[in-house]
């Protein structure tokens, strides 16, 4: 192979041991072999040697300073507030919806948006995180009454926040790192998460109880700096984007089998699942204002994008 011209750094925010870390080095392994090392990746897991918040880390991806990073739509959400969309509650019902969704039209919307604010989100280079459940530490959830009063940890994003303060609950931003003492301890009732995260950060050894609501759908968009992405040759871009269309479909099928796996293997953590109304909860929020507050938040074009996929939302 020839020397760089072109070396990328890969970040992202969760652990070599995450079912996203082994399909980005897979993903470069591969780009690096097809150019013939004109482009190389190290995948830089935890965000090792950056700034603890999101957005300045978006903002280094902005300005040049890194080249790819991923992380959840709503993370995008002060920049971009119609990326929040991808993780409306209780608007997806399956996988296969949420991918057909945010690969066609709603996602060439919201990536054009995204180009627009200096960002380059590669088509089909939605990776998968999964449904998200309720887990507790020792109330169950059924309806969503149980949520009344409930702390509740969330991750960064202004949508989290007002889902659950509309369904009763008291939103607690908690650090993931340190999701596993603030059960432990008490300092909150709940934390919310795809069953791959619950398993990962071992949640299940303090948590007693989980409600399968798959309220909302979280994913990582692979993104790249919209400078970085137009200093590449065109025939390097395209076996970037092709590259990386084959790797995320294999990461996606990967993890949607490993959630359903762990959620048959829910009772061996000694946990207790419970099922619920799925419309109990969207009813609450829709009376709550929620859908009509973020309908004008995301945008009429990514609403009406999104109800054009999955049917009337509000």
């Amino acid at each position: 192979m020839s020397a760089a011209q072109w070396p990328v750094r890969q970040y992202h925010y969760l652990s070599e041991k995450s079912h996203v870390h082994p399909f980005l080095v897979d993903l470069w392994g591969e780009v690096a072999q097809a150019t013939g090392g004109r482009v190389t990746a190290t995948v830089i897991a935890g965000n090792a040697g950056l700034p603890p918040t999101h957005q300045a880390v978006v903002d280094l991806l902005v300005s040049g300073d890194i080249e790819f990073y991923v992380l959840m739509g709503g993370l995008l959400g002060p920049m971009l507030p119609a990326m929040e969309i991808q993780g409306l509650p209780f608007a997806f019902e399956s996988h296969q919806q949420v991918h057909r969704t945010l690969d066609g039209p709603l996602g060439d919307h919201l990536r054009g948006e995204l180009r627009a604010k200096g960002i380059h989100a590669l088509p089909h280079g939605l990776l998968e995180n999964g449904f998200r459940h309720i887990s507790t530490v020792d109330r169950p959830i059924e309806k969503a009454a149980d949520l009344e009063g409930l702390r509740i940890r969330i991750p960064e994003g202004k949508m989290f926040a007002d889902a659950f303060e509309s369904l009763g609950a008291v939103p607690v931003e908690v650090n993931v790192l340190k999701l596993y003492d603030a059960l432990k301890n008490r300092d909150i009732d709940a934390q919310e998460n795809p069953l791959s995260i619950t398993e990962a950060l071992k949640l299940h050894e303090v948590t007693r109880h989980v409600a399968l609501t798959s309220h909302m759908w979280s994913g990582f968009n692979l993104i790249a700096g919209r400078r970085f992405w137009d200093s590449l040759p065109g025939d390097i871009r395209q076996t970037i984007e092709n590259i990386a269309r084959r790797h995320v479909a294999r990461q996606r099928a990967h993890t949607d089998a490993l959630n359903r796996n762990l959620e048959s293997r829910i009772g061996d953590w000694g946990m207790k699942a419970t099922t619920v109304d799925r419309g109990d909860f969207r009813k609450r929020l829709r009376e709550a204002g929620f859908y009509r507050r973020w309908r004008a938040i995301t945008g009429e074009k990514a609403w009406q994008l999104l109800e054009a996929s999955v049917g009337k939302i509000s």
